[in-house]
């Protein structure tokens, strides 16, 4: 008998991302977002048997440092500071295969703004509201992490249009037990 869906996924466990300076990073993750750091791992050379091959990086890379953090009620992140005689420096831009972001949910949209702008984070532009089609009722934002990372912040206290034409539901940060 096949199986059409992973056997026993349970959801999201952690987001991984390469950062420049792993220290800055954690200071601004923890520091103005309010994540929480837990612990350390490296460093990891990719020249140790198989770690080339598994991780899919050159030979001479190196790990420098990997770490935990927790972000509230949702995915923990592994944050990695690498060195590579082939790495690339340049942050993908959404348009990009493997451009992405990460979209933090705040339950009050205006306090959360003002704060980031009080802390000199960079914000992409005003902020845009959602009056019609399956995401009405949502708030967002883009702001860049020092290092030009791109984040959300994101807010619906409300709800979403969507939920009003269906029982199914995304997860939701507002409930993370549904």
């Amino acid at each position: 008998m096949t199986q059409d869906t992973m056997p026993g996924l349970r959801g999201l466990d952690h987001i991984g991302f390469t950062v420049p300076d792993i220290e800055a990073a954690t200071r601004f993750f923890v520091d103005v977002l309010g994540c929480e750091a837990f612990y350390d791992i490296g460093p990891i050379k990719a020249a140790d048997p198989g770690v080339a091959e598994k991780l899919g990086v050159n030979s001479e890379a190196v790990i420098r440092k990997l770490r935990f953090l927790r972000c509230g009620h949702g995915s923990n992140f592994e944050l990695f500071e690498y060195s590579s005689p082939d790495q690339n420096t340049r942050q993908p831009a959404n348009s990009d295969i493997g451009g992405h972001h990460l979209g933090f949910y705040v339950d009050d949209f205006d306090a959360a703004l003002a704060f980031l702008r009080e802390k000199g984070v960079t914000i992409m532009g005003p902020p845009t509201i959602r009056d019609a089609g399956p995401s009405a009722g949502i708030t967002w934002v883009y702001f860049l992490t020092p290092w030009g990372m791109q984040c959300e912040l994101v807010s619906f206290p409300k709800g979403k249009a969507y939920e009003q034409t269906t029982d199914r539901r995304l997860w939701d940060s507002r409930d993370p037990a549904k």
